[in-house]
């Protein structure tokens, strides 16, 4: 029987192993370092990591590129609070949607600390819709969450009603573009943004 040795790999030879790919690696580092020290081909992530993080360092550059921001007002915890509202009421709240005369009724229930989202959201909302012409919305609080009427205000009422049911009620809660503006307001600790408890 013919026996097959395999060469012994000594400490010497794994050393000088390790040597030689610590070595031909080195362009590979010095072309990343030239990247994260801003080098002519440098390109860096835009993405600012999870979505409400993302959001405030959005806020944070624009507070930070003001001249008039009033650092002693600032309060950047309102907005983080109000953002993890925003995250219960979108992924852990339970929605019925009724189509109703002219729009639909949408029911909105949630358990724990989600219901007292749930109430603080959409009464910021309905005051934003309100103040923007939107849709009529008729808001009834309930022991665990909301009922809110939302029907068409003027225009094709089929085209406004068949818009909303369409949307249904994260859609309508997501629509326009006052968000960011009151995202704004509350970090920058302005009392017209303090809706329901922010």
């Amino acid at each position: 029987m013919t026996r097959i040795q395999t060469p012994r790999i000594t400490t010497g030879r794994l050393a000088l192993a390790l040597t030689l790919s610590a070595v031909t690696s080195l362009p590979l580092r010095a072309q990343a370092l030239a990247h994260t020290q801003g080098g002519a081909q440098a390109t860096m992530p835009v993405e600012g990591g999870q979505s409400a993080f993302a959001a405030i360092a959005e806020i944070v550059k624009l507070l930070e590129a003001d001249p008039n921001t009033d650092w002693r007002k600032v309060n950047l915890e309102r907005l983080r609070q109000h953002l993890r509202d925003m995250d219960m009421v979108t992924l852990r709240s339970a929605v019925t949607t009724t189509p109703s005369t002219g729009g639909a009724t949408f029911v909105v229930r949630g358990t724990g600390e989600v219901v007292g989202a749930i109430k603080r959201l959409t009464g910021a909302h309905v005051a934003m819709v309100e103040m923007m012409g939107g849709p009529r919305v008729v808001r009834t609080v309930l022991p665990d969450g909301v009922r809110l009427v939302v029907t068409a205000r003027d225009g094709d009422p089929a085209a406004g009603a068949a818009r909303i049911r369409g949307l249904g009620f994260i859609g309508l809660m997501a629509s326009g573009d006052h968000h960011q503006m009151h995202h704004l307001m509350l970090a920058r600790g302005e009392a017209m943004a303090d809706h329901g408890g922010h």
